[in-house]
Formats: structure tokens, C-alpha cells, sequence
């Protein structure tokens, strides 16, 4: 459980008004076929939670605790960092052909691998050593996340004030990274 929550949280933060949950309301807006799209964002969390939790537990078993500690400060500060800058939309009518299905996993999955979110991920799974419950927990937390997206398409970004939110977030993030860091150096 030192991974599954963790994970969880971290990732359904970090993808609040992130370009991944833009791109879930595009692809709905898109197919208009909700289910194929969340099942797509589904299939390409869940892979890109496992090849995080799988570079985790390459990790963990080469790095003392403190490294990985300061490993996962990095992950935070550069996910606070992340949320901080403003998102660019993403591009989804090159996957037209494909389908709602295929599409929503193809350019989920590209947009985001080596994110914020998978990084943070790779750092929670390498220091709990427990690369499969931090990958379920990373999985569930951005499924959770681009499910409001995919419900509600362009009306999200009206209803809810996604930018006040991710700044939120990012501080958020950016303090638990360096009070992470300072007590991982014992300067805390």
C-alpha cells in the first residue's frame, strides 16, 4: 500500500488540467462515443504505468533508499515545475482513421510517455519497491482524471477553473518535492 495510494494521488494530480486531460475532451469531442475513448486512455495508462513501474523496479534493486528519495523529490519538484507552465493543445485529428478506440490509446500513450506523470511514477515504484501497485495506483489515478474530461468535453474547462487548479496543484507539488529533498539530505 506504500505504492498503490501514493501513486494514485501523485497521478490524478498531476493530470488535472494537464495537456492529457485536454486531450481526452478533444478525442470525446472528436469520436463522440465516450466508452471506446475511455477505454483507449485506459489500455495506454495502464501501459505507460507499467513501463514506469518496470524502469521502478530496475531501479530499486541498484539504489540505496536515500538516492531514491532524492530521486523522488526530483519527480515532484519537476511535476510541480510542469504544472506551473501553461499547456498547449494537443493535435488529435491525425488519429482520424483509427478509430475512437485506437486513437484515444495511440495518442494517449505518446503524449504521455515520459511525462511528469510517468516519471513520478518510475520514482514511487523504485522507492516502495513495488513497481506492480505503483503502476495500478498510477494507472487508476489518470483514468480518474480523464474521466470528467471525457464526460464532459469543452464544457470542463468552463465549468471548472482548470488553470487556478493545476497552479494549485504545481505549488503543492513543488513544496512536498523540496521538503522530500531536505529530508532525504537530513536537513529537515
Amino acid at each position: 500500500m506504500d505504492a498503490l495510494l501514493p501513486a494514485f494521488v501523485a497521478a490524478f494530480l498531476a493530470e488535472i488540467g494537464d495537456k492529457t486531460q485536454l486531450l481526452a475532451a478533444l478525442l470525446a469531442i472528436r469520436f463522440v462515443r465516450p466508452v471506446p475513448v475511455l477505454a483507449g486512455i485506459a489500455v495506454a495508462a495502464l501501459a505507460n504505468a507499467l513501463i514506469a513501474g518496470a524502469g521502478g523496479a530496475l531501479l530499486s534493486g541498484h539504489v540505496a533508499h536515500r538516492p531514491l528519495t532524492l530521486l523522488l523529490a526530483l519527480a515532484l519538484i519537476a511535476a510541480g515545475a510542469g504544472a506551473v507552465w501553461r499547456q498547449k493543445q494537443p493535435e488529435v485529428g491525425i488519429y482520424d482513421r483509427l478509430g475512437p478506440f485506437a486513437a484515444s490509446a495511440v495518442a494517449f500513450f505518446i503524449l504521455e510517455f515520459g511525462d511528469k506523470t510517468q516519471f513520478l511514477t518510475l520514482a514511487i515504484a523504485a522507492r516502495a519497491q513495488a513497481p506492480l501497485l505503483a503502476a495500478s495506483g498510477a494507472a487508476a489515478g489518470v483514468l480518474l482524471a480523464a474521466a470528467p474530461a471525457v464526460a464532459l468535453g469543452r464544457a470542463l474547462s468552463t465549468a471548472v477553473p482548470l488553470g487556478r487548479i493545476r497552479l494549485g496543484i504545481g505549488i503543492v507539488f513543488l513544496l512536498v518535492g523540496v521538503a522530500t529533498a531536505l529530508g532525504a539530505l537530513r536537513l529537515w
